[in-house]
C-alpha cells in the first residue's frame, strides 16, 4: 500500500521591507519548522510542517511574505506509483500495462439484453477483452435517456459472462456503489464526475479497478488529485483515461490530448488509456485517433461499438461498426508489437492465468 505524505515543505520569499524575525515568529506560532535562507540581497525561508497540513494560502497573508512556493507534490500518492508498473492492472482477461494493451468495447448504453449479448459476442470475436455499456447515463439534458439502471447492469453482467469478458460500467452516484459493486468488474468514473469526491471515495473503497476519465476542462494536476482521492482509500487499481478537452474547434467534439500519455507514463506508474470515441464524436475519425493513442504509448482503448447505430438512443454518431472495429484491433495488435507490447486476448489471459 502506498504511504501517504508525512510532511509538506515551502520556500517563502520575503519582501524587501519585511522583518524576517517577525515572519519566522509567525510561522513558528503555526507549528512550522523554519530555516532562514540568504538569497543574494533577498531573504527567504524554508518552512516544513511535520503534520503535512501546511497552510500555504494563509502564509501568503502574513505581513512581509511576497511569494510562497510549494516543494511538495500535489498528488504524492499518484507520483509514488512510479516504478510500480509491474504487471499492470488485470481486470479479468483485460490487462492494462506491464507489456499488454487491452481494448474495452461496447455500446454507449445498455438498451436490452439481447442486443448487448450480440454486441458482446462481436467485440469478443474481434479481440476486445472487456465490455463496456452504460446502465446509469449522465446526459446534458434531463429529458434525454438516462440509462436502464440496475436491470441494465444485470444484463451487461450476463452478456460479459456469456463470452468470457470482464466489463466496466459508469456509476454516477455514491448510492449506486454498494449494489453495483456486487456485479461489476470495473467501475468507470465519467468525465463529468471526475470531481464527485464522495463518489470517488465510495468507489475506491470497493477495491474494484477504477477507470477515471479526465474532465473536459481539467488540467493534469486536477486529474491526478481526483485519482489521489481513490488512492487514499488504499485502492491502487486506478486506470486513467484521456478523452479530450473542450476547445473552440468544431471539427471534433473534443481535442484529444495525446501528449499527456507519454508525459504521465514518465512520471507515474498508473496505466493510461484513451477514449477516441468521445474525443472524435464521429465514428469515421475514431480509428485514426485510436491508432495515434497506441503509438503514443497508451495502455489501452475504450471504444464505442454498435452494429446498428441508427437505432441507438445515445451517441449514435461516434459508434464504430463491428467490421471497422475488427479492422482497428488488427492495427492495434501490429502497433503494440512495434514497441514490444502485445494486445491482450482471452487466449493470453488463459496462458498467464488471468
Amino acid at each position: 500500500m502506498l504511504a501517504p505524505a508525512t510532511d509538506a515543505a515551502l520556500i517563502i520569499l520575503l519582501s524587501l521591507d519585511a522583518r524576517p524575525a517577525s515572519v519566522v515568529a509567525a510561522l513558528k506560532e503555526l507549528g512550522l519548522d523554519v530555516e532562514v535562507l540568504h538569497l543574494g540581497d533577498r531573504t527567504g525561508l524554508y518552512a516544513r510542517d511535520p503534520r503535512g497540513e501546511l497552510p500555504a494560502e494563509s502564509i501568503g497573508r502574513i505581513a512581509g511574505v511576497e511569494r510562497v512556493m510549494s516543494l511538495s507534490p500535489r498528488a504524492p500518492l499518484a507520483l509514488a506509483t512510479k516504478g510500480r508498473e509491474g504487471g499492470g492492472i488485470a481486470v479479468g482477461p483485460a490487462r492494462f500495462g506491464g507489456g499488454f494493451v487491452s481494448v474495452i468495447a461496447g455500446p454507449c448504453a445498455v438498451e436490452d439484453g439481447e442486443s448487448i449479448k450480440s454486441i458482446a459476442r462481436q467485440v469478443a470475436a474481434a479481440g476486445a477483452t472487456a465490455l463496456r455499456g452504460g446502465a446509469f447515463k449522465v446526459r446534458t439534458s434531463p429529458h434525454s435517456f438516462q440509462g436502464g439502471g440496475i436491470e441494465a447492469l444485470a444484463e451487461l453482467h450476463a452478456a460479459a459472462r456469456e463470452v468470457g469478458l470482464s466489463f466496466f460500467t459508469e456509476l454516477t452516484d455514491p448510492r449506486q456503489v454498494a449494489q453495483a459493486a456486487e456485479l461489476v468488474d470495473g467501475i468507470q468514473i465519467g468525465a463529468r464526475h471526475m470531481q464527485n469526491f464522495p463518489l470517488l471515495l465510495e468507489a475506491g473503497r470497493t477495491g474494484k479497478p477504477i477507470l477515471l476519465k479526465r474532465h473536459m476542462a481539467a488540467d493534469v494536476d486536477e486529474w491526478l488529485l481526483a485519482a489521489e482521492y481513490i488512492l487514499t482509500t488504499g485502492n491502487e487499481r486506478v486506470i486513467l483515461c484521456e478523452r479530450g478537452l473542450k476547445s473552440a474547434e468544431s471539427h471534433v467534439r473534443y481535442l484529444l490530448d495525446l501528449g499527456v500519455v507519454p508525459w504521465l507514463k514518465q512520471r507515474i506508474g498508473l496505466p493510461v488509456i484513451v477514449d477516441p470515441s468521445h474525443a472524435a464524436g464521429d465514428w469515421r475519425l475514431v480509428p485514426a485517433l485510436a491508432r495515434a493513442a497506441i503509438a503514443a504509448g497508451a495502455d489501452g482503448l475504450i471504444v464505442e461499438v454498435h452494429p446498428r447505430p441508427e437505432t441507438t438512443r445515445s451517441d449514435a454518431l461516434q459508434a464504430l461498426p463491428p467490421a471497422d472495429f475488427k479492422r482497428l484491433l488488427e492495427q492495434v495488435r501490429a502497433l503494440a508489437a512495434l514497441d514490444g507490447r502485445q494486445l491482450a486476448s482471452l487466449e493470453t489471459a488463459d496462458a498467464v492465468g488471468g
